[in-house]
């Protein structure tokens, strides 16, 4: 079922010619069209397809021999299944109210698609991290998704039910309180807030809870100040005969050799990607020559997606620069949204990442390879981080759904009309109240599509790394 948006609602049209009242008043009339409370719950409808069938229609494109990686790890848990299963709450999540308020959606805004990464002026910042699914659409599309993978992880935590409702439900009006924040901001305010340490370390105000936290900030920042181009020197590469090259460690990391076609086929996309930087960073990249380039296995919805890691060298062997070069496909939201005004997916990805994130790689860009695939290109790594979730405390997921809120306020409200979402959310936490029930219900749909694909297994409908 597709979307219909009023086109006077779509993120950043038309917000100049209407005042700021009469945009604060569309807000409060979207109340009509889907008041905050009808919100809450969850129930799945009678012709709700099968998620095994949804998942087997997307690995269709994929390499098939990696997919049997893909599904052992969303078995490990109802979390994990979650992570790897953005298009089953894609499809759901079109059967919801919805208030005709747009923004840019990140599309897979699940807790661990947040972090920390850097920005081109070395410092550190916290951020929506993951934009493989972004499309304009229903901005409460990207909370429902959030404080729902809340109650997921809180219950494989342990934690007891009023524990993960509390995370969801801070994740949301975290969002409110930082959107109502944003509304009363100038544009150039707005473009320029970001979330960074100084940020972070302000959310803990607890102070028993400060002190265990701040040394989990303080160790997360630290290893991701560790994480480069160096780091990844010393673990994805060595020397062969007096040359620099990757090692193979198959299936996860598969070096192409020298003379295979596709080996020549990175290094024509890699000078033709090029062109889509900015003159200076091209100039940059320029000063670094071609070495190496291995197929890698990344992440967990995007196992069995086309994506290679790139080794270049500056001034000698000990100057890397690791790019990833990622495939493209349609987003998991493109079912049920008008389609991407962007010709290739990789620009796609690359505009809306740019769109909403305080700043971006400074070698984020894209390209579409001579079988029609789409790709976008950047760092391997470059200062990233994550929350470690399992080791979290019920107060600490709070603070971190808190920190996610706020991230992703700040992205919405670059993309679309922050001033209408803010006067839709208003003042009092009954937006934040029903959510948190949908979040409620929806980690117990999560939890049946995971037996499901547990069950597909077991019956070998789906194959595993054990079957392979």
């Amino acid at each position: 079922m597709k979307v219909e948006q009023d086109p006077s609602l779509a993120p950043g049209m038309a917000q100049a010619a209407a005042s700021y009242q009469e945009r604060h008043e569309r807000g409060r009339a979207a109340r009509s069209v889907a008041p905050r409370g009808s919100h809450a719950g969850w129930a799945p409808a009678s012709d709700r397809p099968d998620p095994i069938d949804l998942l087997e229609a997307e690995a269709k494109d994929r390499i098939s021999e990696l997919m049997p990686i893909r599904y052992a790890r969303m078995m490990a848990s109802p979390f994990t299944f979650m992570r790897g299963s953005a298009i089953v709450m894609a499809n759901d999540l079109a059967s919801t109210p919805k208030t005709g308020i747009q923004a840019q959606l990140c599309g897979d805004a699940h807790l661990m698609n947040f972090g920390l990464y850097a920005s081109p002026e070395r410092a550190l910042l916290f951020d929506v991290n993951d934009f493989d699914e972004t499309l304009p659409g229903p901005w409460e599309w990207d909370i429902k998704r959030l404080a729902a993978s809340f109650v997921v992880a809180g219950r494989e935590n342990g934690f007891d039910a009023s524990d993960c409702r509390r995370a969801a439900q801070a994740s949301v009006a975290s969002y409110r309180q930082r959107m109502a924040e944003f509304s009363e901001m100038g544009e150039l305010e707005v473009w320029y807030s970001r979330v960074g340490a100084d940020e972070v370390r302000s959310l803990l105000s607890d102070t028993r809870a400060r002190k265990k936290t701040a040394k989990r900030i303080s160790k997360t920042t630290r290893k991701a100040r560790g994480r480069d181009s160096l780091q990844a020197l010393s673990k994805l590469t060595g020397v062969v005969d007096g040359r620099r090259r990757i090692i193979d460690d198959p299936p996860l990391l598969v070096r192409i050799p020298e003379g295979d076609e596709l080996r020549a086929q990175v290094y024509a996309i890699l000078e033709s990607y090029k062109r889509t930087l900015q003159e200076d960073r091209r100039h940059l990249l320029e000063r670094y020559r071609f070495v190496d380039v291995a197929r890698k296995v990344v992440g967990l919805g995007s196992v069995g997606t086309r994506a290679y890691v790139v080794l270049l060298e500056g001034r000698d062997q000990d100057d890397p620069l690791f790019l990833q070069v990622k495939e493209a496909g349609p987003s998991v939201l493109e079912g049920h949204l008008p389609s991407s005004p962007h010709e290739h997916h990789g620009h796609r990805v690359v505009a809306g990442q740019r769109l909403m994130q305080a700043a971006s790689d400074i070698f984020l860009g894209w390209f579409r390879g001579k079988e029609g695939r789409d790709s976008y290109w950047r760092q391997l790594k470059d200062m990233k981080g994550e929350a470690n979730v399992e080791e979290m405390s019920p107060k600490e997921l709070v603070i971190y759904a808190d920190l996610c809120g706020w991230a992703l306020a700040r992205a919405h409200a670059r993309s679309g009309d922050r001033v209408q979402i803010a006067a839709y959310l208003g003042k009092s936490d009954r937006f934040d109240r029903a959510v948190a029930d949908f979040a409620m219900s929806y980690a117990d749909q999560t939890e049946r599509d995971y037996a499901a694909l547990c069950a597909a297994v077991k019956s070998g409908r789906l194959p595993t790394e054990a079957d392979a």
